[in-house]
């Protein structure tokens, strides 16, 4: 498995400085990895007692035996977040839980997934992809269709962390409606948004939700936010060259549009 080195955050300490209520059906964050999990994390974290949040780990198809009993008992529901791939034995485990589903924009994806591994907090046996002998054309072109035996193809990661669960009861969220009801988070449309959000988790909006939802946002608390990667590396473009989009539709014929990307 990769290692992922990650700073800690006080959310914990900041969830106290409001009441909270009791969580009634356990909750998964589920998402693609690199599509803003850490941000839909932090901002329901605001919402729900801490002894109610399940920090062990990731939830992942490699470790769902072993969490999840703890995690998606009807009897002592949780909060819980991971990457879990469309499987039975995770439809089976997930069943009594609301399930919400973090996407994001192929295109931006693929920037996302490249900044991570050349950064210094991601350890998997490809430091060679951090030097300059690796083109950041070469880089984008592996981000798309894997490295064999190394790195997964795109397609095999929207297929099983994002498309094979639309249509079972999982509501879908996309990464980028988030960041733009951020922007506009005193707007009665931001307002009916995370209202929204908190009923697919079964939580009632509190008054005081638009500070919370402050608060969870703020990257300065998401180890994985951009600017606190370690990047030693200008190579990465900071929009997606049209060849390179060409190559995703290529890749994964359909799939933006499945996921309610249009343009």
């Amino acid at each position: 498995m990769p290692t992922i080195t990650m700073k800690q955050d006080n959310l914990n300490e900041r969830n106290l400085e409001f009441v909270q209520a009791p969580l009634r059906t356990p909750v998964f964050l589920n998402s693609v990895p690199k599509s803003g999990t850490h941000l839909i994390r932090n901002i329901m974290r605001m919402f729900v007692p801490v002894e109610q949040q399940y920090h062990a780990t990731f939830i992942q198809i490699p470790n769902l035996r072993g969490h999840a009993m703890k995690a998606f008992h009807p009897a002592s529901p949780m909060l819980s977040w991971g990457h879990l791939l469309f499987s039975d034995e995770s439809v089976m485990a997930t069943r009594t839980a609301r399930r919400i589903l973090l996407v994001r924009d192929p295109y931006t994806w693929v920037l996302a997934r490249a900044r991570f591994f050349v950064s210094e907090n991601f350890e998997a046996g490809l430091e060679h992809l951090k030097g300059p002998q690796i083109s950041p054309e070469a880089l984008l072109n592996m981000m798309i269709f894997g490295i064999h035996t190394k790195a997964p193809p795109m397609l095999d990661i929207y297929q099983f962390n994002a498309a094979a669960w639309i249509g079972t009861g999982t509501v879908v969220y996309q990464y980028e409606e988030i960041v733009r009801q951020l922007k506009s988070i005193d707007s009665p449309e931001a307002e009916a948004f995370f209202a929204k959000l908190l009923d697919d988790c079964g939580i009632e909006k509190p008054a005081d939700w638009k500070q919370r939802v402050l608060i969870g946002s703020d990257r300065k608390q998401s180890a994985t936010a951009r600017e606190n990667l370690s990047v030693d590396d200008d190579r990465i473009p900071a929009v997606l060259p049209d060849i390179q989009k060409r190559l995703v539709d290529v890749a994964m014929p359909g799939m933006r549009a499945l996921l309610g990307y249009r343009d």
